[in-house]
């Protein structure tokens, strides 16, 4: 049991994050994991908002989609896409907002719409979705990435989210009212951003190294101060991820 897989190492991770009584919109893959792990463990009262419009779901099983059904049974409430958006996030009422890209850069940007030049491009992405609003809005976001660079460049090749543009103050200057990106979660450690939005390494897991995650990092990476090491996965938590939220490993399968 004491053995873990990369997905699992940042599923606990993600879900540490997460605190008792936040507004969570969750998505689907590891996140949802994520949440519904924190919700069995230390944050029994965290609530799942899914933007297909489903507000405090419990969702009995696995969902595939956020237009699963099984979102809907035992939900709070039931509501629109627009008012999800319009009336829930833009007005402050999410505390945490998952996101995820090809790209994220040295100040938290991230790309999903396309690698390479926009006109002529190497790979065309799936794009934003409600990501760039969840990125400008969501009190707090949070990223789940394995850690590579070509996963972290210097300067992503497109910018579908913002995180800190080019500095903490430029994102202020934009009005955009939520705090950004509060940690990127890889299977190395943790990035959080320091007093200038900058991605700097903050939390190494147990038996990765400071050089390893310099050596996946497209920007000469920072070292905080306070360098700290994860928790390694408890038994307890491998068991729920195992045994009651992802029994066919459908998002926990892969990795090493």
């Amino acid at each position: 049991m004491s053995e873990y897989t990369s997905p699992e190492l940042l599923t606990i991770n993600a879900a540490r994050l997460l605190r008792d009584g936040d507004v969570v919109f969750v998505g689907v893959g590891l996140p949802n994991l994520a949440c519904n792990l924190a919700r069995r463990t230390h944050a029994p009262n965290l609530v799942m908002i899914y933007e297909a419009g489903v507000i405090g779901a419990q969702p009995a099983r696995l969902p595939l989609s956020i237009g699963d059904p099984t979102l809907v049974s035992g939900a709070l409430s039931v509501c629109s896409m627009y008012d999800i958006f319009a009336l829930y996030l833009q007005r402050g009422n999410i505390d945490v907002g998952f996101l995820g890209g090809a790209q994220i850069d040295r100040f938290g940007n991230i790309n999903a719409t396309v690698i390479g030049d926009y006109a002529h491009p190497k790979v065309r992405l799936p794009g934003s979705g409600g990501s760039m609003e969840i990125a400008a809005w969501a009190n707090r976001c949070y990223i789940i990435t394995p850690h590579q660079k070509r996963r972290f460049p210097e300067k992503v090749d497109f910018r579908t989210s913002a995180g800190f543009l080019n500095h903490r103050s430029e994102r202020e200057a934009a009005g955009l009212r939520g705090s950004g990106p509060q940690a990127i979660v890889t299977d190395i450690g943790i990035l959080e951003p320091d007093e200038n939005g900058e991605l700097i390494l903050t939390a190494l897991h147990p038996g990765r190294t400071v050089e390893e995650a310099k050596e996946n990092t497209g920007w000469e990476l920072k070292i905080s101060a306070s360098l700290r090491f994860t928790e390694p996965p408890s038994e307890k938590e491998l068991k729920i991820l195992r045994e009651e939220l992802d029994p066919n490993r459908i998002y926990l399968k892969g990795g090493e």
